[in-house]
């Protein structure tokens, strides 16, 4: 082979290569955006006490211990270090909305609630606003049948129950309950 020859096919072959990672840096891109448009379903994850205004707002200080836990549940975290806080800690995360997080703190001197500190909490609306789904924008069916519908199935007769090895089955049963006079 020529020169001339051999140094058109390193071109070629160099040319080729580069539209060969060119279109590798491209694919890349494109399968970037797919991926960004198309995300696997991850499922809402809650954990914790969920506790509402409403509910922070029926714990008053003085309160027994019992007493706050018939209102706000059991704590999840009790420190064994620290016998006289309860802290009820809530986390939501739920796909496509930023993670939510709440905690309470309440401390007791003598079994009796001395104070609490809390976070922003929801009002019990908010909340359950926060947990409902989109709803779908599709009419749903009428589940009504007109009388001129029915009338296409006509209503079953009695009939006579077919005798099984000799047996026969009645059409009515007596009462369950006698009447009472």
């Amino acid at each position: 082979m020529s020169d001339l020859h051999c140094n058109r096919l390193r071109l070629t072959l160099l040319a080729l290569a580069m539209l060969g990672l060119g279109g590798c840096s491209s694919l890349d891109g494109v399968s970037t955006r797919v991926a960004g448009i198309v995300s696997p379903y991850k499922s809402d994850i809650v954990q914790g006490n969920v506790v509402t205004r409403e509910q922070l707002a029926m714990v008053k200080p003085g309160m027994q211990k019992a007493q706050v836990r018939d209102v706000l549940g059991t704590s999840l975290l009790v420190s064994v270090f620290h016998a006289d806080r309860w802290d009820y800690v809530f986390t939501l995360n739920r796909q496509g909305i930023p993670p939510q997080a709440r905690k309470v703190s309440l401390f007791f001197k003598n079994d009796a609630l001395d104070r609490t500190e809390a976070d922003d909490l929801p009002s019990e609306a908010e909340f359950v606003a926060t947990l409902q789904t989109q709803a779908t924008s599709q009419a749903k069916p009428v589940l009504e049948a007109t009388p001129e519908a029915l009338q296409k199935y006509p209503m079953p007769t009695k009939a006579a129950p077919p005798a099984v090895t000799g047996l026969v089955v009645p059409l009515d049963y007596p009462p369950l309950e006698k009447a009472r006079p």
